[in-house]
């Protein structure tokens, strides 16, 4: 049975996102070698790089079991369940999709999103080093995209109330808040926060995979009047995003195997 790795992230038209993605993808590649193909593939906007592009070409490459890897934030992200339906994972989408079943010869697995595993953790710790001056009197306001949909909102909630419990037991930070932007909650956990511990200073941390639209300008005018630190910085770049593609590859290796 020859193996194959398919990554897909959700797309977009400037190409230096789509080289982000290309980059941690070519790490992917040199840390498995010979164990498995991998290729990258997009959801929408990257012509001839879609899913079904991505499943073609490593089936032509002799590849007949396959993980699907949704390089995506959030389970509780409707893209990543549209894409399991258009894989064949789910009989049926739980939301509205304009996607297309995908054609897919191969034995099929399809994996889950990067929630709230360690390799994020680490990343956000990273990323905190550059904000933080001292942890103790921190309190952190983590930043997700979100969903209105009933089952994804609680799941977006799931994992940011992790990630938060994690970042105060690993970073010694003294408190955590989630908001959720399709929510409207920015404002609201700020203040909550603010009451909770008036003398703490607040760190905003985006929950996104790369820089963009969302941290650029929807953030910072959601955070405009609020005294807080915010750099902006997303999961990538970070060699870490690579090490927790190649752990999850290899994990459904050695169990499907």
């Amino acid at each position: 049975m020859q193996p194959g790795l398919l990554i897909i992230s959700h797309g977009s038209r400037e190409a230096g996102w789509v080289a982000l993605v290309d980059r941690t993808v070519e790490a992917v590649r040199s840390a498995l070698g010979n164990e498995m193909a991998v290729e990258a593939a997009f959801l929408e906007l990257v012509e001839g790089r879609l899913i079904q592009d991505g499943v073609s070409r490593l089936e032509a490459s002799g590849v007949n079991r396959m993980l699907a890897l949704p390089l995506f934030v959030s389970s509780g992200s409707t893209h990543v369940d549209e894409i399991g339906w258009a894989l064949g994972a789910y009989a049926e989408a739980r939301t509205e999709t304009e996607l297309a079943r995908v054609e897919v010869k191969a034995k099929l697995t399809y994996g889950a999103p990067m929630d709230d595993d360690p390799e994020i953790v680490d990343v956000l710790l990273d990323r905190l080093q550059e904000l933080s001056v001292n942890a103790g009197e921190e309190s952190l306001l983590l930043i997700g995209h979100g969903s209105k949909e009933p089952g994804f909102k609680e799941a977006w909630e799931s994992g940011m109330a992790s990630i938060g419990r994690q970042l105060i037991e690993r970073g010694g930070f003294g408190d955590c808040l989630g908001a959720l932007l399709q929510l409207d909650e920015v404002a609201e956990k700020f203040g909550e926060l603010r009451e909770r511990h008036a003398g703490h200073a607040v760190i905003a941390v985006p929950l996104f995979l790369s820089e963009g639209y969302f941290t650029s300008i929807v953030i910072p005018r959601e955070l405009s009047g609020m005294e807080c630190r915010y750099s902006g910085r997303t999961y990538m770049p970070h060699p870490r995003i690579a090490e927790w593609i190649v752990r999850k590859a290899k994990e459904w290796q050695l169990n499907d195997g």
